[in-house]
């Protein structure tokens, strides 16, 4: 199983990574233009792109990096001759923070609700929650952070609208300049984790192993929380899982509005500038992020039920 798993991590990430360099490779525009500016000459074009390998063919370069990259070294930057690992390296401690803090606050919204809305099923608690989920649903996560800023920043004025503080200038400081952009992920990414976890905990709620433990006379929230909520979060934990995927992509969109210097920022401008080597960098971390959160996933359906030693997610979801 081990095996498997590991060679298919290794096609996803080849595949994804060839398609990258393909894509980037076809997009109108040139990056020897960029970095030689608008005096440059054509002599002067050729030249820098001899220099940067860019009139080889692309399935060249992409052999060349790819041999490079299994050694660990992703290249330098065309504009300012950094090495990308370095670069990727300094900016990935912000994304990451933002991916924790972010789902740290959608677990903190959706776990409460969910099982309210189990307990409670089709009355007037459960049709509120779920009218106020589909419509925190319904706004895009750009807009999302658009109006955090204006209520939270610009009319209360209880936390910053934009930029990045350290974490060497003191926790608070720090996590203050996260809770409007984890805020604005979480309000939305907090509505699909309550509806699978009320889904599966109704179907609990009516087996037999639950009917007894009423019939023993244990309170409510002990039969929730202790019997109902561990057998109830295999769905829970693959759509936690495909989310952080997902969340890396939306902290491409969420640090441009925040001014926070994370992956999806450096992206940005690496796409702007043409900088095919830090974008190529990006996806990369992007994808085994992507597989190596999933793969955990798996794991951990041993942890919620021991008796699942062989085949992972897809035996979890067919009980």
């Amino acid at each position: 199983m081990l095996a498997k798993k590991l060679v298919r991590f290794v096609l996803v990430v080849l595949a994804v990574s060839a398609l990258t360099f393909f894509m980037v490779h076809i997009l109108p525009g040139d990056a020897a233009h960029v970095i030689g500016g608008a005096d440059a000459t054509p002599e002067d074009i050729r030249v820098i792109r001899k220099e940067l390998g860019l009139d080889r063919p692309f399935y060249h370069r992409y052999a060349h990096w790819l041999s490079n990259a299994i050694k660990g070294d992703l290249g330098t930057s065309y504009l300012t001759h950094e090495p990308v690992a370095e670069l990727i390296l300094s900016r990935l401690p912000v994304t990451i923070e933002l991916l924790i803090v972010s789902q740290v606050m959608a677990l903190v919204l959706a776990l409460p609700a969910g099982i309210a809305s189990a307990y409670r099923s089709d009355t007037a608690l459960d049709r509120f929650i779920s009218g106020l989920g589909f419509a925190t649903l319904s706004i895009p996560s750009f807009v999302m952070a658009l109006l955090t800023i204006y209520l939270f920043s610009m009319k209360l004025q209880w936390l910053p609208a934009t930029g990045y503080t350290p974490l060497s200038e003191g926790i608070w400081n720090n996590l203050r300049s996260f809770v409007l952009p984890g805020l604005s992920i979480a309000l939305i990414e907090w509505v699909v984790l309550m509806r699978v976890l009320r889904s599966d905990m109704i179907t609990t709620l009516r087996q037999n192993f639950i009917l007894m433990a009423r019939a023993k006379g244990l309170p409510p929230w002990r039969i929730l929380l202790q019997h109902a909520l561990r057998p109830s979060s295999f769905t829970l934990m693959t759509v936690f899982g495909l989310q952080m995927g997902r969340h890396i992509g939306e902290t491409v969109i969420v640090e441009t509005i925040f001014a926070l210097p994370g992956i999806g920022r450096l992206m940005i401008n690496a796409i702007y500038t043409r900088d095919i080597l830090i974008i190529q960098g990006c996806i990369l971390l992007i994808t085994v992020g992507y597989v190596a959160i999933n793969t955990v996933v798996d794991i951990l359906y041993t942890v919620l039920d021991p008796r699942i030693e062989k085949g992972g997610a897809d035996a979890a979801a067919n009980r």
